[in-house]
C-alpha cells in the first residue's frame, strides 16, 4: 500500500514538473512572438496573425501559421484606423503607399482621400481631394477589374468629380456610373454601400427637375430614368444587408418615403437619421437635412419645446 502511495506521489510530482516546463515554454514563445518587428512598417510593430510558430501540446512539434504579406498588414492597419473614424490619420497612413501596385490598398486610399475631401471646408481643397481620389481608384481598377470595391469607388468618384464639371457632364456620366455600381453589386451582392449608391442613383433621376430632363434628352436618345419605388428597393436592401451602417441611407429612406406620401415611414427613418452619432461629415449632413425635413413635416422636436 505504501509503495503504491509513493508511486502516485512521484507521478504527480513528475506531472507538475512537466506542466510547469510546458507553461514556461509557451510563455517564452509568446515573449518572442511579441518582439517581432517589421522595419518597413514601423506603425505595425506588433500585429496579431503575423508569423506564428505554435507548439503542439505535449509533443514539441511546430506548426507554422500563414505569414501575412506587407500589403496585407497595411490593409489590416488601414481597416483598424477606418473603424476608429480617424479620417486624416488614415489618409496620412495610406498616402505612403500611393505608388504601390496593390488594388486593395489603392481603393482604400481613394476612399480616404474622398473622406478627407468631405472634411475640408475650402472648395478648392475639396475638389483637389476628389480628383486625387479618382486617380487612385482608376489605378486600382486597372490592376484588378474583379474587385467590387474598386468598381464601387470608381462609380462614386466619377460622379463626385463630374459635379465640378457641370450638370451636362454629370448626366453624360450617368450610365457609366450605374454600370460600375451594377458590376460592384454583381461581385458582392451583400455590400450595403453599393446598394445605397444604386438607390441614390435611382433617386436622383426619379427626382430630376425639368431643366435637367431637357439636358438629358439632348444628350441621349434614351436618357437615364428611374422611379422612387426602384430607389426605395435599393435603400431597403442596403439597410437589410447592414442595419444602421450609414446615416445617409436612413436619410434617403426617409426622403423617398416622403416623396411616396408615406409620412409614417418617412417620420421613422428621418428620426433615426437625426439620432445617429455624428462621427463623420456625412453624419452631420444627414442629421442637418433630417432635422429640416422633420420641421417641414410639422414635427415638434425636443429642442423646440
Amino acid at each position: 500500500m505504501q509503495s503504491s502511495l509513493r508511486f502516485f506521489t512521484k507521478f504527480r510530482q513528475s506531472c507538475g514538473v512537466a506542466y510547469r516546463f510546458l507553461r514556461s515554454q509557451r510563455k517564452e514563445s509568446y515573449k518572442q512572438f511579441k518582439k517581432i518587428q517589421y522595419p518597413l512598417f514601423p506603425v505595425l510593430a506588433f500585429q496579431p496573425f503575423a508569423t506564428v510558430h505554435a507548439l503542439s501540446f505535449g509533443f514539441g512539434k511546430k506548426e507554422e501559421v500563414k505569414e501575412l504579406t506587407k500589403e496585407e498588414l497595411v490593409v489590416i492597419e488601414a481597416d483598424k484606423i477606418y473603424t476608429a473614424n480617424e479620417i486624416l490619420k488614415l489618409y496620412d497612413f495610406l498616402i505612403q503607399y500611393k505608388d504601390c501596385q496593390n488594388d486593395e490598398i489603392l481603393w482604400r486610399l481613394a476612399r480616404a482621400a474622398s473622406d478627407k475631401g468631405k472634411l475640408v471646408q475650402n472648395t478648392n481643397e475639396k475638389k483637389a481631394c476628389f480628383f486625387e481620389a479618382f486617380e487612385y481608384v482608376k489605378k486600382a481598377l486597372e490592376l484588378n477589374d474583379n474587385n467590387f470595391a474598386s468598381h464601387k469607388w470608381y462609380a462614386i468618384l466619377l460622379d463626385y468629380t463630374a459635379e465640378y464639371e457641370g450638370t451636362k457632364k454629370r448626366i453624360s456620366n450617368a450610365f457609366h456610373v450605374k454600370e460600375h455600381l451594377k458590376r460592384a453589386n454583381e461581385l458582392n451582392p451583400k455590400d450595403a454601400t453599393s446598394l445605397y449608391s444604386l438607390g441614390y442613383w435611382c433617386f436622383l433621376f426619379a427626382d430630376m427637375p425639368w431643366y435637367m430632363r431637357q439636358i438629358a434628352s439632348a444628350l441621349f436618345a434614351s436618357p437615364p430614368t428611374s422611379t422612387y419605388e426602384e430607389a426605395l428597393a435599393y435603400f431597403e436592401k442596403a439597410e437589410e444587408a447592414d442595419p444602421n451602417f450609414y446615416s445617409m441611407n436612413l436619410l434617403m429612406l426617409g426622403k423617398t418615403y416622403l416623396r411616396l406620401k408615406n409620412h409614417n415611414m418617412a417620420l421613422k427613418y428621418l428620426t433615426r437619421a437625426k439620432d445617429q452619432p455624428l462621427n463623420k461629415p456625412d453624419d452631420e449632413k444627414a442629421h442637418k437635412e433630417a432635422l429640416e425635413l422633420l420641421k417641414s413635416m410639422g414635427v415638434k422636436l425636443k429642442d423646440q419645446q
